[in-house]
């Protein structure tokens, strides 16, 4: 059985993997679904919240599930994806397979308009303190996202150590702009990998990952019918997707 590990993108928790992982259903396989530190709770003392400290905290779990037992599958989705693939290009070694779901590094993408606005001073802060758990509940279920998901998500946001770590690390990635590090690594990814997309992703358009997959040769999934939290929107879909992916390894 091999170990998996799922890291949660931004503004989410671990609560967005339990409909793929209910779907998955992986009996007595290995699964770990941290939270990303100060997400569920207060930031670790020293903890600076930029993507590199995430990724070495990723690193982190993944070294713990391997000393335990062995190449493990990782599983990111949004900011999860970014740092599992950046894991992967890391420590390779501790690997089975990536699979990554509604983000990617690319040197070409930008970020989407949140994303800009919480990478700028002060524009990121006003944007912090007028959002309320009560809409952001109502916009992320109005995009997909089950609705018990969304309120529990929302709740979330009122710790304030959450959205400061959100704008730290926003902020350490110039936005979303890769081209000038993490991109430059893309050679580096293990060739077991795959891209599972919600087509009607309005963060990071399908079109980001076609061209992804077209540049590197790892496969693309598309679920028509989603959005960028397709994982919860679809998930028998995405579950079968990976069970065929990880079946072919």
């Amino acid at each position: 059985m091999t170990a998996k590990l799922f890291i949660h993108g931004v503004p989410d928790s671990p609560a967005i993997w339990r409909p793929l992982l209910a779907a998955l259903d992986l009996g007595d396989t290995p699964v770990a679904v941290p939270a990303l530190p100060g997400f569920t709770a207060p930031l670790p003392a020293g903890f600076p919240a930029t993507k590199e400290a995430y990724s070495d905290w990723a690193i982190e779990q993944a070294e713990a599930l391997f000393a335990a037992h062995g190449p493990i599958d990782i599983i990111g989705h949004d900011w999860g994806a970014l740092i599992a693939q950046r894991v992967a290009m890391l420590r390779p070694d501790l690997l089975r397979s990536w699979v990554i779901s509604n983000a990617v590094i690319d040197p070409d993408y930008r970020g989407h308009r949140v994303a800009r606005i919480w990478n700028t001073p002060i524009l990121g802060e006003i944007f912090m303190v007028l959002s309320k758990p009560a809409k952001l509940a109502e916009g992320l279920a109005a995009q997909g996202m089950p609705a018990d998901i969304a309120s529990e998500e929302a709740e979330q946001w009122r710790n304030k150590d959450k959205r400061r770590a959100i704008l730290k690390l926003y902020r350490s990635a110039k936005g979303l702009s890769f081209e000038h590090d993490w991109a430059r690594d893309i050679d580096k990814l293990p060739a077991q990998g795959a891209l599972i997309w919600g087509a009607d992703d309005p963060y990071v358009q399908l079109s980001v990952a076609q061209r992804f997959s077209a540049n590197t040769g790892i496969p693309l999934t598309v679920i028509d019918g989603a959005g960028h939290w397709a994982i919860a929107e679809r998930p028998a879909e995405v579950a079968a997707a990976l069970h065929r992916f990880w079946s072919s390894l």
